[in-house]
C-alpha cells in the first residue's frame, strides 16, 4: 500500500509523502525533537499547549480598559488609607515591575530557546506576551497614582527581601544561558529545574503572598482597579503554573533519567529555599499587621501553597502534616480551580474565559 497522496491539477502534479509526514509528527519532542526551522504546528502532538494557548488568548485583557479613579481618589486621602497599606501597594508594584519581566526573559531566552515542538514554542511564546501585559499594568499603576518610578526601582534594588528573592531565580537563569547539550542527563536536569523553578516555585508559590495582600484589600474596597488589574493577573498566573507544570512532566516522560530519587529531593528543597526566602519577604510587605490580617496566616499560607504545587508535579510535600488552607476566602475570592496531580490524570480541559470570574485554580 503506497503512502504517496498524489494530487493533479490541470498539467501539474504533486506527490504528497504522507510516510514522511508522519515520520515528522513521531519525531516531535519537548526537546531534542525534529530540527528545522519551519514552524509546522500541524499536526499537534502536544493539544494541552494548543488548548491552553487558545485559553491564554481568550482571557487578553488591557490595563488602560481597568478605571483607576477611585485608586487615585484614595491614594490621595490621607485619612482612609493608613501607612501599611500604601507600603503594601509600593511593595507590589516595585516587586512585580521587576519579577514580571524576569519571567518573561526567561521563557523566552532559555526555555523556549531549546524546546522543539512548535505548538511548546506557541504557547510558550504567548506566556511571554502576556508577562509583557502584567509590566505594563504596572507601569499604568505607577502613572496613574502618579508614584516615583525612581521610588519603585529603590524597593527592587534595595530590600534586601525582595533582591534576594530575585537573586535566586536570575541566577538560576543566567546559568543556563550558555551551549547546553540536552543528550546529557544533568543538563536535561538543569533545563527541568529551571522550568520547576520559574512554574511552581517562583509564579505558582512565592507570587501569591503579595497577591493575598493586595486582594485582601480589593476585598475591603480599598484599590478596586490595582485589585482587579492583580485579579486579571493571578488568572493568566494560573495558566502559566499549568503550563509550566505540564511541560515539566511532558519532558521527565519522554526522559525518565531525569526523574531521579536524588533530583525528585532537589526540587523538593528548592521549593524549601524559595519558600524561606517568601516568608522574610512577606514579613517585610508587612511588618504589622494590618488589613485584617497577620502575617502568621500568611507564612502558613505559603507552607500551603508550597505543599499543593509539589504534589501537582508528583513529590512530596514539606510539611509532615497535611496544611489546612488559613485563609479560605482567598480561595473563594480567586475563584479557583482544583488541580489535578499528574500523575492521576492530566487537566486537558479548560473553559473560555472573558470575564474575571472564570479564573481558576481552588488549590490555593
Amino acid at each position: 500500500m503506497s503512502n504517496t497522496i498524489t494530487v493533479t491539477l490541470g498539467s501539474r502534479t504533486f506527490e504528497l509523502d504522507q510516510e514522511k509526514a508522519e515520520r515528522a509528527f513521531a519525531e516531535k519532542k519537548v526537546i531534542n525533537g525534529r530540527d528545522t526551522m519551519f514552524f509546522n504546528i500541524l499536526p499537534l502532538k502536544y493539544q494541552w499547549a494548543y488548548d491552553l494557548y487558545k485559553t491564554m488568548k481568550a482571557n487578553h485583557w488591557e490595563p488602560e480598559d481597568v478605571p483607576m479613579q477611585k485608586d487615585i481618589e484614595q491614594w490621595r486621602d490621607t485619612k482612609s488609607i493608613n501607612d501599611i497599606e500604601r507600603w503594601i501597594i509600593k511593595m507590589g508594584i516595585g516587586y512585580f515591575s521587576a519579577a514580571e519581566g524576569i519571567v518573561g526573559d526567561n521563557i523566552l531566552h532559555v526555555v523556549r530557546e531549546v524546546v522543539t515542538a512548535p505548538e511548546l514554542k506557541l504557547v510558550l511564546g504567548r506566556h511571554a506576551h502576556e508577562e509583557n501585559i502584567h509590566a505594563d499594568s504596572l507601569v499604568y499603576m505607577i502613572s496613574s497614582l502618579g508614584l516615583n518610578p525612581h521610588e519603585c526601582e529603590s524597593i527592587f534594588e534595595d530590600v534586601p527581601t525582595v533582591k534576594q528573592k530575585n537573586t535566586f531565580v536570575v541566577s538560576n537563569s543566567r546559568a543556563m544561558r550558555r551551549d547546553i547539550d540536552l543528550t546529557v542527563t544533568s543538563s536535561k536536569q538543569d533545563l527541568a529545574k529551571n522550568i520547576f523553578l520559574f512554574g511552581q516555585v517562583m509564579e505558582g508559590t512565592q507570587f501569591y503572598g503579595l497577591f493575598g495582600m493586595i486582594l485582601s484589600l480589593s476585598r475591603q474596597g480599598k484599590f478596586p482597579g490595582i485589585g482587579q488589574m492583580f485579579r486579571y493577573t493571578l488568572r493568566d498566573e494560573s495558566n502559566h503554573i499549568e503550563l509550566l507544570r505540564n511541560l515539566l512532566m511532558d519532558l521527565v516522560n519522554e526522559n525518565p533519567d531525569i526523574w531521579t530519587d536524588d533530583f525528585k529531593e532537589d526540587l523538593r528543597q528548592t521549593m524549601a529555599s524559595g519558600i524561606a526566602l517568601e516568608k522574610e519577604f512577606i514579613k517585610d510587605c508587612l511588618p504589622l499587621d494590618s488589613v485584617g490580617l497577620t502575617s502568621a496566616e500568611f507564612l502558613t499560607y505559603i507552607d500551603y501553597i508550597a505543599d499543593r504545587r509539589l504534589e501537582s508535579c508528583g513529590l512530596k510535600p514539606l510539611s509532615p502534616e497535611p496544611i489546612e488552607n488559613p485563609l479560605p476566602w482567598l480561595a473563594e475570592m480567586m475563584d479557583l480551580r482544583k488541580e489535578q496531580n499528574f500523575f492521576e490524570g492530566r487537566v486537558t480541559e479548560y473553559q473560555k474565559a472573558s470575564s474575571l470570574d472564570t479564573v481558576d485554580d481552588d488549590d490555593l
